[in-house]
């Protein structure tokens, strides 16, 4: 019977083939241990050398790393292992002998890491990041799902830029001007004037020249946008969603948190509601954090992003920002037309914002005035601005970037580990 590794908890004590590759091996004396890979995940195979045939014992013994093999034997408990079982071996048929395997157990430099990252993706360690983000994206279907959102895919070519910013990746469109897009919002906007509730998961696309860990050229978004739904009742479905994930993570990724070796107690903490600061409150923290040069209607940069966050146990919301500094299509404050109604979402540990979201502007004139302010071309945006024109409604929405979010909830240092092929300021291969 062909199983898989995942599986093989249902088949104790039964003899069971698995298709894998030898990710490692050892051997001492009349016992070799095979550690196999599947692609649903890694478990060891013991060969003993007085219950096999001759000719399989020294194929254990000799095959290389990365050797593709089908693997026959019996299944049986072992508490010392992560999965909880091995295989013992009876038989080995060998289907292709790798040789010379570029990433061998030693040390290797990360340029060379990411050079042979189509292998890299094999190693335990990333196999475990890119399941997590895997996990991500599986309960970001399911809490959009089960809450009545209907999935829109915007486009990916455009013919302007969503935030009115240079950052963009032009291309030719037979004999128009298009850009690579850098969020699908506008577009979500349309679309939950038509659905009401509506979230996006694609690729966008920024020609910033950073090299900074927490930045990648092209990266995935999670994009929401509800309908009658205005900035308070916004931050609600945040952090209930961002809750619903972690607690999602942490129940079904026990595994490869453990190879990870995260430290899984504060991501336990990540239960809504989540604290929030305003702009100018958090002005004031970081000057009394020693940050004495920055003043109002500044950015924060990450150094000031962590500073917030070290202050709270748990994800934070940064709200009212300039309006100078944001976006022309947030939603000014009540009362207070120079700050907005946004929020940025700081993940604890230093991971930075995970998500920017805000209410829109839903009047006509005020968009017509931003317009004019931010220099946009009526051509390129006069559908946008129909959406104020054709019964236009309060309306929020946020975006959270997959790979910032896989980062934090895994643990690892850079975003180029959470994307299977990281495009980089020098890196476009493989």
């Amino acid at each position: 019977m062909k199983v898989t590794i995942a599986d093989v908890k249902k088949y104790e004590s039964k003899e069971v083939t698995i298709g894998a590759w030898l990710s490692n091996k050892r051997s001492s004396g009349k016992i070799a241990f095979l550690q196999l890979r599947d692609g649903t995940g890694f478990m060891q195979g013991v060969v003993a050398k007085n219950d096999v045939e001759e000719e399989v014992f020294q194929l254990a013994k000799n095959m290389t790393q990365e050797s593709s093999l089908y693997v026959t034997g019996k299944i049986v408990e072992d508490k010392r292992s992560p999965l909880g079982y091995e295989m013992q071996v009876s038989s080995i048929e060998l289907i292709h002998e790798a040789t010379d395997y570029p990433i061998t157990p030693k040390e290797h430099g990360t340029e060379f890491l990411m050079d042979h990252r189509h292998l890299w993706i094999r190693s335990k360690k990333q196999h475990a990041v890119l399941k997590i983000r895997n996990e991500i994206i599986r309960s970001t279907y399911q809490f959009f799902n089960d809450n009545g959102y209907v999935k829109i895919d915007p486009p990916i070519l455009t013919g302007s830029s969503a935030e009115g910013t240079t950052e963009l990746f032009h291309t030719k469109y037979f004999d128009e001007e298009a850009y690579l897009s850098q969020s699908g919002q506008l577009y979500m906007e349309a679309a939950a004037m038509a659905f009401g509730k509506v979230f996006s998961f694609g690729p966008t696309f920024r020609a910033e020249k950073s090299k900074t860990r927490r930045h990648l050229i092209e990266f995935w978004m999670i994009e929401p946008e509800m309908a009658f739904v205005d900035h308070e009742e916004s931050l609600v479905i945040q952090e209930q969603y961002v809750s619903f994930v972690v607690q999602s993570v942490l129940e079904n990724c026990k595994m490869e948190l453990d190879v990870l070796e995260r430290d899984t107690s504060k991501l336990e903490q990540v239960k809504a509601p989540f604290p929030r600061i305003s702009y100018d409150d958090a002005i004031h923290l970081l000057k009394d954090k020693g940050f004495t040069d920055i003043e109002w209607g500044e950015d924060f940069g990450a150094p000031h992003e962590t500073a917030i966050a070290e202050s709270f146990d748990k994800p934070v919301f940064i709200t009212n920002y300039p309006a100078e500094i944001k976006a022309f299509y947030m939603k000014p404050v009540p009362g207070r037309p120079e700050v907005v109604l946004c929020a940025d979402l700081i993940a604890p540990e230093g991971y930075g914002e995970i998500i920017g979201g805000s209410e829109r502007i839903d009047d006509l004139e005020l968009m017509k005035q931003r317009y004019e302010e931010h220099n946009l071309t009526g051509e390129a945006y006069e559908w946008y601005l129909e959406l104020r024109k054709y019964g236009s409604v309060p309306h929020s929405g946020f975006g959270l970037g997959l790979e910032r979010t896989v980062a934090w909830l895994s643990g690892v240092d850079h975003v180029r580990e959470t994307i299977p092929f990281p495009r980089l300021l020098n890196r476009l291969y493989p």
